[in-house]
């Protein structure tokens, strides 16, 4: 790495809820996650710039089945996966996303692929004409795992809020993925992506694919996890974002958010990054499922469960 280049930081999430249960549940999430972060952080290394590395970490939780998110992705209440997903690029502070999208491996793709677009955010019938336009193939991300937990739910007649964040999990919370990086030439993006909350209204619409869940720009970046309606509310990302280019340092805005989020008896959580390679993590829920890489080494937030809103790397 040249002497004018900065060193590259990059944090993931895997979604936010109650505590994961068991040591091996637990250790096999940490080992997904790490994973993701070696492969991701081994890209900027080479040089690649934040979007692509963001984009390379959305693709590689898509295709986790464990994360709700691409494969993996929860039911809606009529049996359907529809899913979304938003890219923002810092530099150039383009947003795109796609909104309840259907039968594509990696939504995150035809986000990127409207970047450069005229109209940069589709829902349903546009993002399926989008997908025949681009020729790729037809996929079904549906796992036995989700179509099990969509089963039982029907027998209680979709009683339950939301499906699980993980899953292994059957009770666990909000499950969205997300990506956020710094790469060697300064740059700043942020990815995410969700198959929703699970066994909610035909047709509802996440967080996931607004700038009220994932929102980039020369000064930070920010993906978040939750209850969609509360990141919403909040316009959590946008939020915090702003409060950096405001004056606040990263860590101070992050404080401040969520103080008010939780404050307002919100169920959310968010990564970050800034210009100066800050991380910085909050949740008003449980258990915020994310890794990063510092620079220096791998880290994860699976161990954090106590009472504090916001957290940084060491």
């Amino acid at each position: 790495m040249s002497a004018n280049q900065l060193q590259p930081k990059l944090i993931i999430h895997g979604g936010a809820g109650s505590s994961l249960k068991g040591k091996g549940r637990i250790e096999a999430v940490r080992h997904s996650l790490s994973s993701i972060v070696e492969e991701v952080y081994a890209l900027l290394l080479t040089g690649a710039k934040a979007s692509e590395a963001v984009v390379k970490g959305c693709q590689l939780l898509e295709d986790e089945p464990r994360f709700n998110a691409g494969t993996g992705s929860v039911l809606q209440s009529d049996g359907q996966i529809r899913m979304s997903a938003a890219l923002m690029e810092g530099e150039s502070q383009r947003f795109s996303g796609v909104i309840n999208v259907s039968r594509v491996k990696n939504p995150i793709n035809v986000a990127k692929v409207l970047q450069d677009a005229d109209d940069r955010v589709l829902s349903d019938y546009g993002a399926a004409e989008l997908l025949r336009e681009l020729n790729l193939p037809v996929y079904n991300p549906l796992t036995d795992l989700r179509l099990q937990e969509w089963i039982e739910e029907r027998k209680d007649n979709f009683q339950r809020d939301m499906a699980g964040v993980v899953a292994e999990e059957s009770n666990s919370g909000r499950g969205t993925i997300g990506v956020v990086a710094l790469d060697s030439q300064g740059c700043i993006a942020a990815a995410t992506s969700t198959g929703g909350k699970g066994f909610e209204r035909i047709g509802r619409v996440s967080d996931s694919a607004m700038p009220a869940g994932n929102y980039a720009t020369s000064k930070a970046a920010v993906s978040c996890t939750g209850i969609g309606e509360d990141i919403i509310d909040e316009c959590l990302a946008a939020r915090i974002v702003v409060r950096v280019t405001d004056g606040l340092s990263l860590a101070e805005a992050m404080q401040r958010s969520f103080t008010e989020a939780k404050e307002r008896q919100r169920d959310l959580g968010a990564i970050a990054i800034d210009a100066t390679g800050a991380i910085v993590w909050g949740k008003t829920c449980e258990i915020l499922i994310a890794a990063y890489h510092n620079g220096e080494h791998i880290g994860d937030t699976l161990d954090w469960t106590g009472d504090e809103l916001t957290g940084f790397s060491k």
